[in-house]
This record gives C-alpha cells, structure tokens and sequence, in this order.
C-alpha cells in the first residue's frame, strides 16, 4: 500500500493507492486524524474523568446537606416568617410575638464590636507586617495572634467577664459584651490585615520610596489602597461570627428578656451602654431549653432570621470583594 499526501483534501486526508489503483477503478482518498489517542493517552483521561467525578461528589456531600438542613428550616419556619414577626416584641413570656427586641440587641453588639475591634485590628496589622522588624519579640506576637483565634469563645467569655465585668467595672452591660465579642475577633481581623498588606507586590512599596516617599505616606497611598479588599472581607466575615456567638455574651451582657417599647424612638434604640440586652443567638437558645409552650414554627422562624442575617453579611462581603478587585489595575 502507498499513501501519498492529498493537496486538496487537506493536511488530513490521504490518497490511499491499493489494489484498486491496479485495477484501473482509481484512487480514493478517506480521511485519518493526524494524532491518535494512544493507550497512555487514553488511561491518562480516564484518570482525569475520575478524579473530576470523585472532586465533584465530595463538593456535592458539602453543599446538598446545607441546602437540605436550609430547605427544610425555612419549610418549618415558614408559618411564623412575616413582617410582624420582624417588627413585633416577644409576648407572653416570649411564647408568642416577634423577634424584635432581641434583634436590635444583635445589632447594638455587633456594631459596637466592630467598632471597638476594626481599628484596634487593622492597625496593629499595618504595624507588624509594615513597621515591626523580624525578631523573636514579633515572633511571639506573631504566635500569640494566631491561637488566639483558635480559643474556644467560651474562654473568650470567662476573660470577659474578669477584664471588662469585674475588673474595669462595667457590669453585665451592652459594652462589656460588645468587647468581648470585640477581643474574640480580634485576631482574624490581625491576620486578615496582614495576609491582606503582604500580597501587594513588593516593587509598589520599592517604586514608591523611590520616588522620595516615606513610609506613611507609601503605606496609606499605595498599601491601603491595594489591599482594602482582603481587609474589608476579613472585618466583615468577622461581623457574621459575631452575630451568631453565644457564649461570649452569656456571660458578659445579655439577659433572657428585656421588655422593649414597641413604638416610638426608644423602640430602635431601647438599650444604652450600661443596660444588659436580648440577643438573637441567646434568644434561640432560651426558646428551646427554658421557656415551656413555644410553638416549634416561633423558634425554627428564629433560627431562620439568625442564619439569614449570616448569611446576608457573607453575601455583602462577597459582593465588596469582587467590586473591589475588579478595580485593580494589577
């Protein structure tokens, strides 16, 4: 057999010249591939395809029992989820009504919270990744940053309720759990900072001394700037943690129930500093161990308000992290 290459037919295709050539009935081309997979080939794809097939049922053994656990909270709760049971205060001794009151204390811990621990945590992040030097003193900071934000927050509890319920004298109070909650993420907001500030290329803060600039000035006009993504996702992350922690403010500030005026500006802002709170976590909790006669669709409608305020904050730190890398010019 002579095979002879096919101008027409293309790179491809072949004139195959056999016996019928010979016989006077002509050439006839077919078309062969020019690559054939061969037995490596093909057992490398088969290992490709399994791999592929076991990373994809591992991904769904995650994500399809949170769809089902969420699925069927929201099925249970769906009887009590309604504007009035956002917006109305417990009744009855918490066995009907809203969820209202314990809401706004959410809100009141997590805000003062963020407040006291944001700053407090992205400062002392730019000091240790930008300024502190490398040393068995950073080191030992360094360390003591990361297991603190593996204690239990039950630990985190009993630290405050001996530093900020006893020894500073704030009581069972709003504030002293907002910095409990406060020192609990503390550490992830550190570490978010600095894994944040070292992934800006090292030629920006180098281009910018360069051009005579201090180091203030490089950190706040180039560092800042560039890294205010992963900083934002880490503070933010740590909002949803706070909102769903209980033992921390079991402690140190919140109370099983607080009566709460249902109208008027005490409403929105029914607790001060030094008052002692409802929290939604803690409201949960009290609704299924203590409180006798509280229909199931009341407490599930609870615990769906709670996972959809986490997850509401979740998406929101998401949403900034994308807008803002989007933005990067690098």
């Amino acid at each position: 057999m002579t095979n002879a290459p096919d101008d027409q037919q293309g790179p491809e295709s072949y004139y195959v010249v056999g016996e019928a050539a010979e016989n006077g009935q002509g050439a006839r081309a077919c078309s062969l591939p020019t690559f054939t997979a061969g037995r490596h080939e093909r057992y490398k794809r088969l290992v490709e395809g399994t791999a592929k097939a076991v990373l994809g049922l591992m991904a769904a053994a995650l994500v399809v029992p949170v769809v089902i656990i969420l699925g069927l909270l929201v099925y249970n709760a769906w009887p009590a989820l309604s504007l009035s049971f956002l917006l109305e205060n417990p009744k009855n001794y918490m066995t009907a009504g809203g969820i209202w009151a314990p809401l706004v204390g959410t809100f009141f811990l997590v805000v003062i919270s963020l407040l006291a621990a944001a700053p407090i945590g992205i400062l002392a992040g730019v000091y240790l990744n930008e300024y502190a030097r490398d040393n068995w003193l950073t080191r030992i900071v360094n360390l003591a940053v990361v297991n603190l934000a593996g204690v239990p927050s039950i630990v985190h509890a009993l630290f405050g309720v001996g530093a900020f319920v006893l020894f500073a004298g704030m009581g069972r109070s709003v504030l002293a759990a907002s910095l409990t909650l406060g020192v609990m993420t503390l550490p992830v907001i550190i570490t978010s900072t600095r894994e944040a500030l070292a992934a800006v290329p090292m030629s920006f803060r180098e281009a910018c001394w360069n051009m005579g600039a201090t180091r203030w000035q490089t950190i706040r006009t180039i560092v800042l700037p560039n890294s205010i993504s992963g900083i934002l996702t880490g503070v933010i992350l740590q909002v949803a943690r706070a909102a769903g922690e209980t033992a921390p403010i079991l402690f140190t500030g919140a109370v099983f129930f607080v009566r709460v005026k249902d109208h008027g500006w005490e409403s929105f802002f029914p607790y001060s500093l030094d008052d002692r709170c409802m929290a939604l976590s803690m409201h949960l909790f009290t609704l299924a161990t203590q409180v006798r006669g509280v229909s199931s669709e009341v407490q599930y409608g609870t615990a769906v308000v709670l996972i959809g305020l986490v997850l509401i904050v979740n998406s929101a730190s998401i949403g900034v992290r994308v807008y803002l890398r989007s933005r990067k010019k690098w």
